[in-house]
């Protein structure tokens, strides 16, 4: 398994028309059958002038992954980019699931 990590900053004003949007978001990137689950969380730090979230992407393999980044993340990305534009900073990471306790 696999776990496709994006985390964004988004600045205080947009928070709450971002969090309305990722709820969104997140269904449509499910849609695309390449992820099994997904998990939103809030990063716990305190932040002048805006908030941090993880969204985790559950991938059964990197095939399925790659498959998401060739034919379904440009046109997903856009939306998020048009709407938020430099208020939104985030960071994709690849985790690869060793052992589940």
């Amino acid at each position: 398994m696999y776990i496709y990590n994006v985390t964004i900053h988004i600045e205080k004003h947009l928070e709450d028309k971002w969090l309305e949007w990722i709820k969104v978001h997140i269904p449509q990137v499910l849609a695309t059958q390449k992820f099994q689950k997904a998990t939103l969380s809030r990063v716990l730090a305190h932040e002048e002038g805006g908030a941090t979230y993880a969204i985790q992407y559950l991938a059964k393999s990197m095939d399925d992954l790659n498959s998401y980044y060739e034919e379904h993340a440009p046109a997903l990305r856009k939306e998020g980019e048009e709407l938020f534009g430099s208020a939104m900073i985030g960071f994709r990471t690849e985790l690869q699931v060793l052992e589940e306790f």
